[in-house]
């Protein structure tokens, strides 16, 4: 079978017109004409062999294939932009300090370290997972020069980068026993104190006075995965990394309360920053698009 290469313009204008909302603006935006990014959109349907995108009112949608189209496009675009700027940058020496909220340390920390290290062999990387509270102390002592960490309100500086949404967990072979009106306290798993969102968990249950207890206390999400897989308590947190033994419950048939979401902040040390932790913030930003749903990032 022949293969295509697909043509990275035409990409480009295929991504631009779907964040801009059409491509008319997305023209503008790539100084070309309506017409060219058209026949540009019209190349890829023809590469592809599918529909792209239909017309909803006075503006473009995009089709079934179009939404698993979108994902590949701007990973291809952002490998591109990778390669190219390994090559045509100066090479790079030195070293970084990257700390990472737990939560993502075995899904997003591996692919950010892989495409860094290939992009800057010469750089040292020295990483930390950690808790929240940790990572931002380090942050505010200039031990870190970049934090993926929880919002928490009080970096008013800080990019955010994501919205998850939390939920109640619970073991998916442990049905919960708990209910309302039993009288008992519903137990939960948590991390030691002071933690972000045991403190959240408690809160949201005394808002509606919901009986609560901490039935089990971990230092790390590992312990608490466990805790809350045997069916000791259940857990607040992003679904995000969640293991397959543990699994979303329904708020409303618990009678538990509905949660918000929860900010994803890239932090950064009370300096200018360097080339180096410039582009490491990049290829954070890109693989969180690639790992996280289009809901939960915004502007993705």
């Amino acid at each position: 079978m022949r293969l295509t290469n697909l043509d990275m313009d035409a990409l480009r204008s295929f991504v631009a017109g779907i964040e801009a909302g059409s491509f008319a603006q997305a023209a503008d935006r790539l100084g070309r004409s309506t017409s060219a990014v058209s026949a540009q959109l019209k190349k890829l349907e023809d590469q592809t062999g599918a529909k792209l995108v239909q017309r909803s009112g006075r503006g473009l949608v995009l089709t079934e294939g179009g939404e698993v189209f979108l994902s590949y496009a701007r990973r291809l675009l952002n490998l591109n932009d990778e390669a190219v700027s390994a090559i045509r940058e100066p090479e790079l020496e030195g070293w970084v300090r990257l700390g990472i909220q737990e939560d993502f340390g075995e899904s997003v920390l591996p692919q950010v370290l892989g495409r860094f290290a290939r992009a800057h062999p010469k750089v040292r990387i020295e990483g930390r997972i950690g808790r929240n509270v940790e990572l931002r102390e380090k942050i505010a002592l200039g031990h870190l020069d970049l934090a993926l960490a929880w919002d928490d309100g009080t970096a008013t500086d800080a990019e955010r980068i994501a919205a998850l949404p939390l939920c109640w967990l619970g073991s998916t072979e442990e049905p919960l026993s708990w209910q309302v009106h039993a009288g008992e306290p519903l137990p939960l798993a948590a991390l030691e104190a002071p933690c972000l969102l045991r403190t959240l968990a408690c809160n949201q249950l005394d808002r509606a006075g919901i009986a609560w207890r901490i039935a089990f206390v971990s230092p790390s999400l590992a312990g608490l995965w466990a805790a809350t897989a045997a069916g000791l308590g259940i857990a607040l947190r992003t679904p995000f990394g969640a293991p397959a033994s543990v699994g979303v419950l329904d708020a409303a048939e618990h009678h538990l309360p509905h949660l918000p979401s929860l900010g994803l902040t890239l932090l950064g040390a009370d300096k200018p920053q360097t080339p180096i932790s410039a582009h490491l913030a990049t290829i954070i930003r890109q693989a969180l698009q690639d790992r996280l749903p289009e809901a939960w990032v915004p502007g993705a």
